[in-house]
């Protein structure tokens, strides 16, 4: 798969297939993410996978969490509303999603269903939290943003799916928990991965980006 390839067919993925991506294609893939840019070749990203019965647990516990109405406690803060263009742009966002999911605009429970789904992880059979030392800010933040995106790519082209979340972050001390990290490491979020379910009405949703004209200028 070229790199162009891998750019146009990675998406977010809501539903997999009950079966584990093999040893070494995990780490193939994640060799090749190491690849990633870095300032300084600083490689500040903190990488745990959890799959198996590690992965079950992390995921019964957070959906405990929610279910019992625990508060969030992210290590960082995240807009609780977007206005103007980008506000509409996560409006149609989640009407192309819950319109394949078969959730009208006003069933609650519907919502609150496919809310929870973010914290049973889509069922995938892993997922990787990604951290840094909390002592960086938003300019090293970058470089374990773009690691991100290079794990993705390479998930995909080595045929792995994969859905970046934020609600991977909202409890961050299960995951800390689970791997023995201290309170030194911030949880940025979660990557939900493994081979696609066709069958998942949610896996229909295909979000289209802005030409682009919106976003870039070229001068000279």
């Amino acid at each position: 798969m070229s790199l162009a390839d891998a750019i146009e067919q990675r998406r977010s993925v809501r539903g997999y297939l009950d079966k584990e991506v093999p040893q070494d294609t995990l780490e193939s893939i994640f060799t090749l993410a190491q690849r990633a840019p870095s300032n300084c070749n600083i490689q500040p990203w903190k990488v745990y996978v959890a799959s198996g019965q590690l992965k079950n647990s992390i995921r019964a516990k957070m959906v405990e969490q929610v279910m019992q109405g625990v508060p969030f406690n992210s290590d960082y803060d995240y807009p609780d509303t977007f206005a103007g263009e980008y506000r509409k742009r996560q409006v149609d966002c989640a009407v192309e999603l819950y319109g394949n999911m078969g959730i009208e605009r006003g069933d609650k429970e519907g919502r609150m269903r496919a809310h929870l789904r973010n914290f049973e992880m889509f069922d995938a059979p892993h997922v990787v939290f990604v951290g840094m030392d909390k002592v960086f800010g938003a300019s090293v933040a970058i470089d374990v943003g773009m690691y991100m995106q290079t794990l993705m790519l390479s998930m995909t082209a080595h045929g792995v799916a994969c859905c970046p979340q934020g609600t991977m972050r909202y409890y961050p001390d299960i995951v800390r928990e689970a791997f023995d990290i201290g309170d030194d490491i911030n949880i940025l979020l979660g990557i939900s991965f493994g081979f696609e379910d066709a069958s998942i009405p949610a896996n229909k949703t295909w979000i289209d980006r802005e030409p682009i004209d919106q976003s870039v200028q070229f001068r000279r």
